[in-house]
């Protein structure tokens, strides 16, 4: 069964590049969201097996940050995990409940597909 993940925030750049990553490299089925009111509305409507979420949301301009929030706050079991190469976002992202993300600069980086394997359980 292919693992379903929300993607949220990613700028045009960014985003192709995760999204193939996810699709092809690990069969994932992913879903995208611009808004953090987006992604909680799917959040809650659908199951995922991780949300990924960029520390600024790239159309919104809001924090990813406020989403980790929102959504321990509603509930939410999904494990999500922050999109930044900032050492104090990812332990701000943590403190609020995220699981450890990781860094753009490692998009590229073979490392980055075994890590998310891992934290998908595939």
């Amino acid at each position: 069964m292919r693992k379903a993940v929300l993607d949220v925030g990613q700028c045009g750049f960014d985003g192709p590049q995760l999204d193939r990553l996810l699709s092809r490299g690990l069969h994932c089925e992913v879903t995208t969201a611009d808004t953090i009111s987006d992604a909680l509305q799917k959040l809650q409507s659908q199951p995922f097996d991780l949300c990924l979420v960029n520390r600024e949301l790239a159309f919104e301009g809001t924090s990813g940050l406020d989403l980790v929030r929102q959504a321990k706050e509603a509930g939410i079991q999904t494990p999500i995990m922050l999109v930044s190469d900032r050492i104090d976002a990812q332990k701000e992202a943590e403190a609020l409940g995220a699981v450890p993300g990781f860094g753009k600069s490692e998009l590229d980086s073979p490392e980055l597909a075994q890590f998310l394997r891992d934290a998908l359980k595939v």
